[in-house]
């Protein structure tokens, strides 16, 4: 049931995927390590990130299916590609949702103070 009486937008299953597939310390270095290059095969992947050869590939395969890395596969390994064409999609639909959540309106109640992440980002750690 949706609480909010609003419908859930068309695309937002597959934005969801998307994100969680982000949401992984080692697939965000793999995927930068990716974006650095053309593109890899495992085992140029495996020595960047210092992670197991099956590891690299179980993260790389929640890419593939998040439809964020592309492969192919030729002789002797397959070889990875960031998707940056769906990268930049899911960087707008984050933008516009944001934006929508806290556009400038959100700004203008603040009166111009420190939003409360800002004020705990400036607060020293105990």
């Amino acid at each position: 049931m949706n609480v909010s009486g609003h419908p859930l937008e068309t695309g937002d299953d597959a934005v969801a995927r998307k994100l969680a597939a982000l949401a992984h310390p080692a697939r965000l270095r793999l995927l930068r390590h990716l974006g650095a290059t053309e593109s890899c095969c495992v085992k140029d992947l495996t020595c960047g990130a210092g992670l197991a050869q099956s590891t690299v590939s179980q993260h790389l395969k929640v890419l593939v299916e998040a439809d964020l890395v592309s492969f192919r596969a030729e002789r002797q390994c397959s070889r990875y590609t960031v998707n940056a064409e769906a990268l930049r999609q899911l960087a707008s639909i984050i933008g516009q949702t944001l934006d929508h959540c806290c556009g400038s309106a959100c700004c203008a109640e603040q009166g111009g103070e420190n939003s409360d992440i800002e004020r705990q980002a400036d607060t020293p750690a105990a």
